[in-house]
């Protein structure tokens, strides 16, 4: 039987999609529901360079001045170096599944842990792992087709853009697994305030970068970009989501109470 890892991967990802749009949280009546928090996040993005300030623009500015830095300065020293080392290092090999194979696992193994223990943070941060992955990949994409970058295994000039020339996922520019090892990072170190935690993951995603280019799959550049794309839409999401949840609106329901010998309703408030 042939096995197909983007085939499974998908199936992964669409069961927990799945499986997190029919979940009833334990506070469903204080949450938004998982397809609101879809909605408001791509709306939230989509919107998000209306609300940029003074402090964003020059951000943003920094990080594309990084990126072109990189881009013109360090991508071919790099490649260079990481054609020089050891071939078929089996920890980086592995590594970079983060970035993709073994990312829905991460997302589930959240989900999972939050079922089992009853807690609805895990929840929350299965949730904000799967709005934010989507979001991530669909700027990812973007870029890629728009971009049409050589990548460096094909032996042409760091600076060889094609530009658009229709779907092609074989783009360098940016890199796929790089943007969703840091989207998963950025997510996972913005919910929990152990600084333990934020080493930790920030360090598996920089590993699936070095990764990245170790394997000749993608530019140092490619991997900046990604790194900074990731960590935005990770840390976007989770503080608007925070937002949405902790927005707790003020409500009244009138339920039927019918009982033996009894029948009238109940008024139940939210404040």
């Amino acid at each position: 039987m042939n096995f197909n890892s983007k085939s499974y991967l998908s199936s992964v990802f669409v069961i927990i999609f799945l499986s997190l749009v029919s979940m009833q949280p334990a506070y469903a009546d204080q949450t938004p529901g998982f397809g609101t928090i879809i909605v408001e996040d791509i709306k939230y993005e989509a919107t998000a360079p209306s609300r940029w300030d003074s402090q964003d623009k020059k951000d943003i500015g920094l990080a594309a001045l990084a990126v072109a830095g990189t881009a013109i300065f360090i991508d071919r020293p790099v490649r260079d170096f990481m054609r020089r080392q050891t071939p078929d290092n089996a920890f980086l090999n592995n590594i970079q599944n983060f970035g993709q194979n073994w990312a829905p696992g991460v997302m589930g193994g959240f989900y999972v842990a939050g079922l089992v223990a009853g807690n609805d943070k895990s929840v929350y941060v299965a949730e904000d792992l799967v709005t934010a992955s989507m979001i991530s990949a669909t700027i990812n994409q973007t870029l890629k087709v728009s971009v049409n970058r050589y990548r460096p295994r094909d032996n042409k000039l760091s600076d060889n853009y094609q530009g658009y020339t229709g779907l092609n996922n074989n783009s360098s520019f940016p890199s796929g697994h790089t943007t969703e090892a840091f989207t998963l990072a950025s997510v996972i170190a913005s919910s929990y305030d152990d600084p333990w935690v934020a080493y930790g993951v920030y360090s598996v995603a920089g590993m699936v970068g070095i990764a990245r280019m170790y394997l000749d799959a993608h530019w140092a550049s490619d991997v900046v970009a990604s790194a900074f794309i990731g960590t935005w839409v990770g840390k976007g999401i989770v503080s608007h989501n925070n937002s949405l949840r902790s927005n707790k609106k003020n409500s009244v329901s009138i339920i039927p109470d019918v009982a033996p010998g009894y029948t009238g309703v109940r008024i139940v408030g939210k404040f």
